[in-house]
């Protein structure tokens, strides 16, 4: 979240679109109404009408997938009317950055496709002698950011938008007019989206279609806007700040890979790119500071190495090679591993294509599943389908503490590091995944040492005593300090005597010649000598920041305790709040009040968007795998052999395997399916369906279905009924509700079912078994997401036994 939970209050318009908040995030919804109460228009576009979608003032269905058509119909009614934010657009985004001249777009396709990926070289802007990006204030070069977006988007008309996502027009007219009346000064609006926008072929550039509508509305930075991501756990934007992907490091450092030598290479490869065309004096360029940030890592995993040691010993990626999820499966799948940790996962029902999935844990030598209760991962090997004689793996099960009964921090949604404390002590001998994985580690280390291997130093020159002692301690509080960082030695900055030993105030003291460590740069400041950040419950506030809800002093931030980013964008450039109202920062004449600034500089000498390399917003984004401006494209499996955008039917990028069959107006699968959550059960429901009282509630799987679609196929509420897929098919009891209704997608009928992930077969008996058994192996091409959320089966009433 560019944003937090609270500032959904301070908000205008609130657009909830890929998400049922309501149902599954019911904290955030306390919010929404509150900004409901203050007169704010709340707008629900989803493809069920759910309880979300009762306290909408404006709800729309959608074709899931759809999503990209009516979002650039948006961005077109915003252009042509002028509804957006001239002077935020001119000053905060690169709108008025001149394109290279060999850059096109044709039929759905982006200059530089080579049949598989793009060369991304023609998206790049012209530049001045001194690298400055050339620009027109005016907006009126044809070949400005501006110009062509206003092209790009002009094949999304209303007529097409309605063909393609079944969205009747009125309903799209009331969307569009109540969520772009935010572009003006003194108003804001935000957008409140989930899986139902990420799990897709193009979840990126839903994402994308949405950033470029808010900052056409100067949107970004303001109280009450920004673009805000629902996490569907408590510690998700936590784990993904300290590399729970892939293509990470903490604090959202690139992956080294094999090209890359040396930490010379690596970090000028890392922070070099960034730099290109930054030389403009008021671009304060802020990833320059990467070698800093890399540095005191290596230092925090290996303190007895130097940083060229520390980057020698880091474990790299092959070039070009993808790790993502479905990647390690399609890996597995064909016997590349010998063992696997699921570690607080269930991969056999979580996982897109589950028989894939179970399939390939077959092949494999051992397996660990770390749990609370066994699941379906661990127990893969003799459930449905499965012959315990024809499977080698070896699984062990190591039974863990659940969170109550651990000590340490999460970071929510809207990016505030929160420290909890331990209640209850672990049951019976489960143990917390800190002393599981410490204890495993120097297990490990003990082996090296005695029985040498394979590259020993980085596994003997590991940092363990750092976490807490030796011998399998682990103490949350070391690892808190070790990650926010401290001097390795006695340092002088600006005039101040740092000491070794003494904890990194903030990220700014970090050093890049190994003599400050840091387990991740954006939380350093979380814990220091003025103690645990995370752990304040101080709800006092200024004046300033009373106005929209900061509370600067209950628990702790990231980045600097900035509880808005690139807040400098809700100003003018002479530091005026554009909503005196509800102002986030504002120049007072000598200092920056309210919220911590995006950079302290006076106004109007740095631009806003501090980590950007040119400091502008990004309308035209350069970086993604599929292209610079969003483009629809349908879900890999879908119900039309054509749109009404291009001759490209889909992602011509899309993460997918070419001997896998995708059901494209087959009419085996005619019903688009997509995934959800329901409130009683959490993740794949490992530890909700054990619960009595929730599996009461919601004992089995179900498929949510229109009135007119069960006609069809002679199917009465509570049927049970087959849901089959190109990949396989389950069971599931037929709830019959007008929440789903017939879309009419070009011309066509097409109908729209829902399931719930949340069920597998090990526990309870008749609850049913994975919705992704009949899910896709393909995903987005930036993220490698699989595309749960739109994908082709057939539905019919079950044969009695």
């Amino acid at each position: 979240m560019t944003n937090h939970w609270i500032d959904l209050k301070n908000s205008d318009c609130i657009l909830i679109m890929g998400s049922n908040a309501a149902e599954n995030h019911p904290i955030s919804f306390k919010w929404v109404l509150k900004a409901k109460d203050n007169g704010a228009t709340v707008i629900h576009v989803d493809p069920r009408f759910t309880r979300t979608s009762t306290k909408a003032d404006i709800y729309a269905p959608i074709r899931s997938g759809s999503d990209i058509g009516f979002l650039g119909g948006m961005i077109k009614y915003i252009l042509d009317n002028e509804l957006y934010f001239k002077e935020y657009v001119v000053n905060y985004t690169n709108a008025s950055f001149i394109v290279r001249e060999d850059f096109k777009f044709d039929d759905g396709l982006f200059s530089g496709f080579d049949g598989n990926k793009y060369d991304k070289s023609t998206w790049d802007f012209e530049y001045e002698s001194e690298g400055v990006p050339r620009k027109d204030a005016s907006l009126k070069h044809p070949r400005c950011v501006f110009q062509l977006l206003k092209k790009h988007f002009s094949r999304y008309t209303l007529d097409k938008v309605e063909a393609v996502t079944g969205t009747p027009r009125a309903d799209i007219l009331k969307v569009y007019k109540a969520y772009s009346a935010s572009g003006k000064p003194d108003k804001s609006a935000t957008i409140m989206y989930a899986m139902g926008w990420t799990q897709h072929t193009v979840g990126v550039q839903n994402i994308r279609s949405m950033a470029i509508i808010q900052l056409l509305l100067g949107n970004i930075g303001v109280a009450g806007g920004g673009v805000n991501a629902l996490r569907g756990e408590s510690n998700v934007q936590g784990s993904t700040d300290q590399c729970l992907l892939w293509h990470i490091l903490p604090g959202y450092l690139g992956i080294p890979t094999g090209s890359l030598g040396d930490l010379a290479a690596y970090n000028a490869k890392m922070s070099g790119p960034h730099l290109k065309g930054a030389k403009d004096p008021m671009s304060a360029a802020w990833w320059q500071n990467f070698p800093k940030y890399s540095v005191s890592l290596l230092k925090a995993m290996y303190p007895s190495a130097t940083p060229e040691t520390g980057y020698e010993w880091l474990p790299k990626c092959d070039d070009g090679k993808n790790y993502s999820w479905l990647n390690m499966f399609e890996e597995m799948d064909k016997g590349a591993f010998k063992g696997f940790f699921a570690w607080g996962q269930n991969p056999a029902c979580g996982g897109a294509n589950s028989n894939k999935t179970r399939n390939a844990m077959a092949k494999l030598d051992w397996m660990v599943n770390v749990n609370i209760f066994d699941n379906e991962t661990g127990s893969f090997w003799h459930g449905p389908d499965m012959d315990p004689k024809k499977i080698k793996t070896e699984v062990f099960f190591l039974p863990c503490a659940v969170s109550i009964e651990k000590e340490g921090s999460i970071t929510n949604s809207g990016r505030w590091m929160q420290w909890r404390y331990q209640g209850p002590k672990p049951w019976g001998d489960t143990r917390p995944d800190g002393e599981i994985i410490t204890e495993l580690m120097e297990k490990v280390r003990e082996l090296y040492a005695e029985e040498g291997g394979k590259f020993v130093q980085p596994i003997l020159g590991l940092g363990t005593h750092l976490w807490g002692g030796e011998h399998g301690i682990f103490d949350p509080h070391a690892v808190a300090k070790l990650i926010n960082g401290f001097f390795l030695k006695d340092v002088e900055i600006k005039g101040t005597l740092y000491k070794k030993g003494q904890q990194v105030p903030s990220f700014a003291f970090l050093q890049d010649d190994g003599s400050t460590c840091s387990g991740n740069w954006l939380y350093c400041q979380s814990y220091t000598d003025k103690g645990n950040m995370a752990a304040r419950r101080d709800k006092t506030q200024t004046p300033e920041q009373e106005k929209i809800g900061l509370y600067p002093n209950w628990a702790w931030c990231w980045p600097v305790n900035r509880r808005i980013i690139y807040n400098r964008a809700s100003v003018d450039l002479e530091g005026k709040p554009y909503a005196p109202d509800k102002p986030v920062i504002q120049w007072n004449g000598e200092k920056w009040i309210g919220d911590v600034p995006d950079g302290g500089w006076k106004p109007g000498t740095k631009y806003a968007f501090i980590m950007k390399p040119q400091g502008h917003g990004h309308i035209f984004g350069p970086g993604r795998a599929d292209g610079p401006f969003p483009e629809y494209y349908e879900p890999m499996e879908c119900p039309v052999s054509r749109h009404p955008f291009s001759k490209q039917l889909h992602n011509p990028t899309a993460l997918q395997f070419k001997n896998e069959y995708k059901a494209v107006c087959d009419p085996k699968y005619p019903f688009v399916c997509s995934t959800y959550r329901v409130t009683e059960h959490w993740q794949s429901g490992v530890m909700t369906r054990f619960t009595p009282w929730l599996i009461e509630a919601e004992p089995q799987i179900f498929c949510e279905m229109s009135p007119e679609l069960a006609k069809l196929r002679g199917i009465a509420n509570g049927d049970k009924v087959t849901l089959e897929s190109a990949r396989g098919k389950l069971w599931a009891i037929a709830i019959v509700t007008p929440r789903l209704r017939p879309f009419k997608v070009m011309g066509n009928t097409v109908h729209q079912i829902g399931i719930p992930w949340h069920y597998g077969w090990v526990f309870p008996k008749n609850g049913g078994d994975a919705a992704n058994l009949l899910s896709p192996s393909v995903g987005d091409p930036n993220t490698g997401i699989p595309e749960t959320k739109a994908f082709m089966v057939n539905v019919r009433k079950a044969k009695e036994d």
